[in-house]
């Protein structure tokens, strides 16, 4: 097993901690989390108050470190994930590549064999010739049979050749086949640590997405319990949910992709700007196999669920930076990378229907510019998006 897997074990110890409840070290307060009766109670009593305040901003800072570990464990373990990824994306092109070299191989050997055996046959029919009764038997056979012996004598002299290159023919089809085995068997065991990679930072994603969300649900309120001893105020929950109320500003849902008369949406704006396959990375400048199709558009522009699903990953992955996976089920699944930081607006296990704005364009990880990394997997194949598409009614670029 590749070294880039030592240390995956250790990996789900920390995810399995990291979603952990947060603990403090004392307690002044009945929970994790104090009311806000526990707040005013702690504001009568000089050193309750002191002890509360050092208690709050406890809670606040274990809070934001846990976002970040998490953060950090599910940047790392999803390097490792893209990295699998990749590997099999390649193996997996390779082997189909030398499969159908190994094809055409085997029906230019089967052509040359039959070619051989007509020589042969012919070579055969030519040295089966009596020459003394032929020429006694018919005294104008003798032209005839030297013409026949003639001709023998050529097939005789290409026969050779002939066989040779049926051999090689043979050889080279065997020995394609042999690779295509091989490449086969590799990308075999990528997919089994692709898929390894996976679970760990899905749930790695997961755990990130957890702590964030428990930062947000109590960060606010935190703050405002923090504020309310720090600059002795008297305030309720009433007041300050009022308050919450009349700050807050509620979201606007964006219009939908396009969706086609096959239930398939366009999942973003842009041109290709790159297709599917083999290519000069722009960033590394070595020849690296691309498994997505790159649509470009400025920063900030929706992305949308090209068909309904179930949101199997959503974060960091490797040099595609922050990335949505979405399972439609029966084997097809899209991915969407590169989105801006904090413009995720889906999560794992949240089904999506076809055009749900599911997040915006950004450059994260590995891109010299704003644009949708678009793919489409089939049984976790890497598969050319543009044809694929197309055949659901939708055309990129």
């Amino acid at each position: 097993m590749h070294k880039r897997w030592i240390g995956l074990g250790a990996a789900i110890v920390c995810i399995s901690l990291l979603l952990g409840p947060i603990v403090s070290t004392e307690r002044a307060f009945a929970s994790t989390y104090p009311s806000w009766s526990d707040v005013l109670a702690a504001r009568k009593n000089v050193a309750e108050k002191q002890k509360a305040i050092a208690q709050l901003k406890d809670i606040i800072n274990n809070l934001e470190k846990k976002v970040a570990d998490a953060n950090a464990e599910a940047e790392r373990v999803g390097t490792i994930y893209q990295e699998a990824q990749q590997a099999y994306d390649e193996a997996a092109y390779k082997a189909d590549q030398l499969q159908a070299q190994a094809d055409e191989a085997k029906a230019s050997a089967d052509a040359s064999r039959i070619r051989a055996g007509q020589f042969v046959s012919e070579l055969a029919r030519a040295g089966s010739i009596n020459v003394s009764t032929s020429l006694l038997s018919d005294s104008t056979g003798a032209d005839n049979l030297l013409s026949r012996l003639g001709f023998a004598s050529i097939i005789a002299s290409q026969a050779d050749g002939i066989y040779q290159a049926a051999i090689r023919d043979q050889n080279s089809a065997q020995s394609l086949t042999d690779q295509a085995t091989v490449a086969k068997k590799e990308r075999d065991v990528l997919r089994d640590e692709a898929e390894a990679a996976f679970q760990v930072a899905q749930t790695a994603a997961i755990a990130a997405q957890v702590a964030f969300e428990e930062q947000q649900a109590h960060q606010a309120t935190l703050q405002a319990q923090l504020a309310t001893l720090v600059e002795n105020r008297r305030a309720t929950e009433k007041e300050y949910q009022k308050g919450q109320e009349e700050n807050g500003t509620a979201g606007s849902d964006l219009p939908p992709g396009a969706i086609s008369s096959k239930g398939w949406a366009r999942p973003s704006a842009g041109y290709i700007s790159s297709g599917f396959g083999y290519r000069v990375h722009p960033i590394y400048h070595v020849m690296m196999f691309h498994s997505g199709t790159d649509l470009a558009a400025s920063c900030g522009t929706p992305i949308y669920a090209a068909h309904g699903g179930q949101v199997i990953y959503a974060g960091w992955n490797g040099t595609l930076g922050n990335y949505i996976l979405i399972s439609h089920g029966e084997g097809i699944s899209t991915g969407y990378a590169h989105i801006a930081n904090g413009h995720t607006f889906v999560h794992v296990g949240e089904q999506v229907s076809t055009g749900t704005h599911i997040a915006d364009i950004g450059m994260t990880g590995g891109a010299t510019g704003c644009h949708l990394h678009f793919e489409v997997r089939k049984d976790g194949k890497a598969q050319d998006a543009v044809p694929f598409m197309r055949n659901m009614g939708i055309t990129l670029g």
